[in-house]
């Protein structure tokens, strides 16, 4: 056998091994976006209290079936949605008012605040619906992740005792 066709064998070998790639390939499918907190329903989590905070949490879900935490290479949008259910009510201001957003995903309620819960029920008895909230997604090399919900109990109106479920 001469060194050409040899080589031509060796190449074509390597060729079909590192097509084949033990069968995985490691291309990201999608991001689930979390927070480091229980939410308070399905998608929904609150921002309580002024100065409050809530870590989002970017997770990369790979072809291979791994995972890897993108929290800190994500780029979020922070969307306002709704009132704040002031009296009267009025539109939730974008960031950085009312939350300001680092590029970890840390969201931080600040001035001026916000109440985006309203009680329909009584001192007593709470009965909490939302006005309002932030919508968050995470998005990486072109992919988005599901939007996740973030109420803001930060102010406490007039004859209030609480902001939003506790």
């Amino acid at each position: 056998m001469n060194r050409k066709t040899l080589f031509a064998a060796l190449a074509c070998a390597l060729l079909v091994f590192s097509m084949l790639g033990c069968g995985t390939s490691n291309n990201l499918q999608s991001i689930t976006l979390t927070a480091k907190t229980l939410p308070v329903s399905g998608g929904l989590y609150n921002l309580a209290g002024w100065g409050g905070t809530l870590q989002m949490v970017a997770t990369g879900n790979y072809s291979s079936s791994k995972t890897h935490d993108l929290s800190n290479v994500v780029t979020y949008t922070v969307t306002p949605d709704g009132t704040d259910a002031s009296t009267p009510p009025v539109a939730l201001l974008a960031p950085p008012q009312t939350v300001q957003f680092n590029v970890t995903g840390l969201l931080t309620a600040v001035d001026p605040t916000a109440c985006t819960w309203v009680n329909l029920g009584t001192p007593v008895k709470p009965s909490w619906a939302l006005s309002g909230s932030y919508k968050v997604v995470a998005t990486f090399q072109g992919i988005q992740s599901q939007p996740v919900f973030v109420a803001v109990a930060s102010a406490i109106t007039q004859g209030q005792t609480q902001c939003g479920p506790s």
